[in-house]
């Protein structure tokens, strides 16, 4: 087994939805879709934005489209309009959900290979 980044099999598009964000990650194939179904459990998100979600995570399964979307709730400090956080609007939480670290079998085929994170 090797640890990847999820930014390097999927992409992710995320939007704030009043005091939540949304999460929509997508996989380019269904040998990765199946993947992220397995490792991309609800606990897992949580426990990766676990400083900034304070309710609860929801996740939707799209089959159709290769993809999840998940709701974070209480990951906003109130919302755009009510919050003194620096990102109200959870545009940045696409690319902090692509830094998740997973576990892969070591011939598993990266569809964007990325390296480490740049600082």
């Amino acid at each position: 087994m090797k640890e990847i980044y999820l930014g390097e099999i999927a992409h992710a598009r995320s939007g704030d939805k009043g005091d939540g964000s949304n999460v929509g990650v997508l996989a380019g194939n269904r040998e990765v879709y199946d993947l992220l179904l397995e490792e991309l459990s609800i606990e897992r998100v949580r426990e990766h934005f676990s400083e900034i979600c304070h309710g609860a995570v929801e996740r939707f399964e799209l089959p159709n489209l290769l993809a999840l979307n998940f709701l974070l709730h209480d990951s906003l400090g109130g919302g755009g309009t009510e919050s003194i956080i620096t990102d109200a609007q959870g545009k940045t939480h696409a690319q902090a959900m692509l830094q998740m670290k997973m576990q892969v079998p070591d011939d598993f085929e990266l569809l964007y290979p990325m390296g480490p994170p740049k600082s």
